[in-house]
């Protein structure tokens, strides 16, 4: 069996705990509750805070000690298959997925099982993780199980009654699109809780048919729909006519599967998406394709589009944004500047104001050769940020390729 951190997302049907073997072991119970000392313990958000920072003011592990490193305990889940799950802790427990998306809660200083959820739909897609709410009293996990959104009591591990139907909401519904049942939709990232809302996105095919990628906000307490952010625009809505008449009843995808972000402080949300379908050819979507490949940032009480940012226009290369942003607080000419930091599959890193999504380095217009393709049309130029530096290899020639013998030369 196999041991992990539980920070790490992995390949593993095992969850292991490392500490310190010869530190002293600290028991959630003894502390105070709601001190600042067992939030900093915590881990309660994907990604480990709103803001998506993956980051911990724990020290007791360092650079020093990393090396006495031992098991501390070990959590088979009896599955095999692939483990993506950034699992949550909240006082002193830890909630997780197994590869088939059972849900489960364990005492995180020992590893005993506390609950385990089985909702009966054996979870085939990747599941990244879920989402912890709690209005002091009332706690509850939301998870996504394939199709369905569950609402969870965090306590017990069974479904709250009163949210939507039995406890759950079909993902493939509100989405404008009849039947429902004939949508494909999965939660493979959790979504954001924001106040008494749970705002989600999904992952859908890349070729047609599929729905819309819609932003949704379901109301926590009762899964009643409070708003939707059409990512194909309606008639009458910015960016329709970005895209054939009509397209927004057919067309498909522009969804946010990566995750995403959220400013708690100013109640924004920062929405990545996807491309549209089909992800290679567009002759029948001819146009910039708004909202695909952006970064969108959306009042988080009522979904209003506060700005966005468009990195490739009309995609024809399935080159959207393939995680969540981070929300950063960088130096620019001499001031502290609150940032939103979006990496790109191609190796950028944009960087914008959080408030306006003005750019904090200068843009690049770059033109772009027209496609061969027939009926297709290529956007003929694209947004390139001339800093920071990309981070992957943006050239390759020949004299690049490998030289680990003169015969993988030559092929």
């Amino acid at each position: 069996m196999r041991k992990i951190a539980i920070c790490v997302p992995t390949l593993a049907s095992a969850l292991g705990i490392l500490l310190i073997a010869s530190g002293v072991r600290q028991n959630p119970s003894d502390q105070k509750s709601g001190t600042t000392a067992e939030r900093q313990q915590d881990w309660p958000v994907y990604g480990g805070s709103p803001e998506n920072t993956r980051y911990s003011t724990l020290a007791q592990i360092n650079r020093q000690n990393v090396k006495q490193l031992a098991v501390a305990w070990s959590y088979d889940t009896g599955e095999e298959g692939g483990l993506e799950t950034n699992p949550l802790i909240v006082g002193g427990v830890l909630y997780g997925l197994t590869p088939t998306q059972k849900v489960f809660a364990l005492d995180a200083a020992t590893g005993k099982q506390l609950w385990k959820f089985d909702s009966g739909v054996t979870g085939s897609q990747p599941n990244r993780g879920l989402a912890y709410w709690s209005d002091g009293q009332d706690k509850r996990i939301l998870v996504g199980v394939m199709n369905f959104l569950y609402a969870l009591d965090a306590s017990t591990g069974k479904p709250i009654p009163g949210f939507r139907t039995q406890g759950r909401i079909d993902l493939r519904e509100d989405l404008g699109r009849t039947p429902a049942s004939a949508q494909s939709i999965d939660l493979t990232s959790p979504g954001i809780v924001y106040g008494d809302l749970i705002i989600v996105g999904g992952r859908n095919p890349e070729t047609l048919p599929a729905p819309p990628g819609d932003i949704r906000a379901y109301e926590v307490r009762t899964g009643r729909l409070r708003w939707s952010f059409h990512t194909i625009p309606h008639p009458g809505e910015f960016g329709y006519k970005t895209w054939p008449a009509q397209a927004w009843k057919a067309s498909g995808a522009a969804n946010n599967w990566a995750g995403m972000a959220l400013d708690p402080g100013r109640g924004i949300v920062y929405v990545p998406t996807g491309s549209a379908a089909f992800d290679f050819y567009g002759a029948d979507r001819i146009g910039d394709d708004l909202f695909a490949d952006c970064l969108i940032a959306l009042d988080a009480k009522t979904g209003k589009r506060i700005w966005h940012f468009q990195s490739v226009h009309h995609d024809l290369w399935d080159r959207d944004f393939p995680s969540p942003p981070a929300l950063v607080t960088v130096k620019r000419d001499g001031k502290n500047v609150d940032a939103v930091a979006q990496t790109s599959k191609q190796g950028f890193v944009y960087l914008f104001d959080r408030s306006n999504g003005k750019p904090l380095f200068p843009m690049e217009v770059r033109k772009y050769p027209s496609s061969p393709v027939p009926g297709e049309r290529a956007s003929a130029t694209q947004p390139l940020p001339r800093r920071p530096a990309p981070f992957a290899r943006q050239l390759l020639t020949e004299e690049l390729l490998t030289n680990r013998t003169p015969a993988a030369h030559q092929w």
